[in-house]
């Protein structure tokens, strides 16, 4: 193409940005493709509107005529004025985590409004960022053994039982991708047979010499934890996007009615009689509690598929996590929900301050860091109650109770943390990213003029 065609093509390309119905097939469809690619790899909706409203704007859609609602599978869209009205939907089927998108489609979305992008250089770049490889399997499959390996050491455990829960978990991890890559299964089904495979193999581990021998048991299926989609419902809900805060908290319902079915399932084969009064306090070593936070946070992080250059900033968040919590609750004697909340709170609010340094969102950085929170044990002691719940005592049936009742307790903990400190800050990053914005856009229009 000549220079002359090509400024020619370039200022048409340009001019379509001014008015906000020209091109608007191809504009709506972009819209909804970044909605689409937010909301199937694990954005919360405030994050996806966020994200689509800035690229309404990029695309000269003023903010009056854009009318978005989002539901968890569907995106529903409308652009109107007095003149015009166009809709349009859009499906979301699939459900992934895939951070390194979240963060991309963030960083292109103010990208497009400081170079002037035309909506063909967008969609280019939007291409590309769909189409980014993930961490290789073998990674993915080393990350499920570490992770839980770590949050094995975190409940108690010796070096030889740390070993055999990643050898556990990383057999169950192949289960699981063999059985929705290779067969097909549904992803639900595929987690069931996962959790009953780690926990198996895990039961077996226990003949092998380790002073701890039933602790692999607790965490060889904490790969499966739904981290993001019970965080990502309580950011909905208090978001007051309810309808789709509803469907995320059903969605991770489901996702822990197959796990714990696997490991009921796994339970009930195993002599589990030796749990009763199984110790779970580690010893009092901060050093490898920082350690194994941040590695079972840095293996959460390859699940999520988050950027390599914020790898470092998660796993440190882990041992902030995890030194936070140990510290409140061993040390000053607070409850362990009262230690989870603090340790879920200190590091989300390092992640809304690290926001600017990092340019990636701030659930990017809190959701692997809060992980190597779950109460793996308490989990456990209340599924084994619901087992064997015919052959407890009264005190040991209240016990039971008394468990369940704080394990449910330190997960509300881990969300309302890892949330509440990006929503009180949401009116300031409104204000700010407006301010950007409105400056980038009068940037553009005097460069138009």
């Amino acid at each position: 193409m000549k220079d002359d065609d090509f400024k020619t093509y370039y200022t048409e390309q340009r001019e379509l940005l001014r008015e906000a119905f020209s091109e608007i097939g191809q504009k709506t469809e972009l819209i909804l493709t970044v909605g689409q690619l937010l909301m199937e790899n694990g954005a919360d909706t405030a994050q996806t509107v966020r994200d689509m409203q800035r690229v309404a704007a990029y695309m000269g859609i003023p903010a009056e005529k854009f009318h978005l609602h989002i539901m968890f599978t569907t995106l529903m869209l409308n652009i109107s004025d007095e003149h015009h009205s166009h809709t349009s939907f859009r499906k979301c089927p699939k459900r992934a985590v895939n951070m390194q998108i979240i963060s991309s489609i963030s960083r292109l979305t103010w990208r497009a409004l400081r170079e002037h992008y035309t909506l063909d250089e967008f969609k280019g770049e939007l291409e590309a960022i769909s189409k980014r490889p993930r961490y290789p399997h073998w990674l993915s499959i080393l990350a499920a053994g570490s992770g839980c390996g770590s949050f094995c050491t975190l409940f108690g455990c010796d070096f030889n039982a740390a070993i055999y829960t990643a050898i556990s978990a990383i057999i169950g991890k192949i289960v699981q991708m063999q059985c929705v890559e290779r067969f097909g299964f549904n992803p639900y089904v595929s987690m069931t047979f996962a959790a009953f495979v780690a926990l198996s193999v895990a039961d077996l581990m226990h003949y092998l010499p380790t002073a701890t021998p039933w602790h692999p048991m607790i965490a060889a299926s904490l790969f499966l934890v739904p981290g993001i989609p019970i965080i990502n419902a309580f950011s909905d809900m208090l978001n007051t996007y309810l309808i789709s805060g509803a469907a995320r908290i059903l969605h991770t319902l489901i996702i822990v009615g197959a796990t714990s079915f696997g490991i009921v399932l796994a339970i009930a084969m195993s002599d589990f009689n030796v749990f009763e009064g199984l110790p779970t306090l580690p010893e009092s070593n901060y050093l490898l509690f920082a350690a194994a936070g941040a590695i079972g946070a840095a293996s959460f992080a390859v699940f999520f598929n988050l950027p390599k250059r914020v790898l470092i900033a998660a796993a440190l968040g882990g041992a902030i996590c995890v030194c936070t919590r140990n510290f409140l609750t061993f040390e000053l004697g607070m409850s362990s929900a009262v230690g989870t909340l603090a340790g879920a709170t200190l590091v989300s609010v390092l992640a809304v301050k690290a926001i600017h340094w990092l340019h990636t969102p701030s659930l990017v950085l809190v959701v692997p860091a809060v992980i190597p929170l779950v109460p793996g044990v308490m989990i456990y002691y209340s599924l084994f109650a619901a087992i064997n719940i015919h052959l407890l005592s009264p005190e040991n049936l209240v016990e039971a109770i008394q468990i369940s009742v704080n394990a449910l307790l330190i997960i509300l903990a881990i969300a309302i943390g890892a949330s509440m400190p990006t929503i009180f800050a949401s009116r300031s990053f409104q204000r700010k990213s407006k301010e950007k914005q409105e400056k980038l856009l009068n940037e553009i229009y005097e460069t138009r003029d």
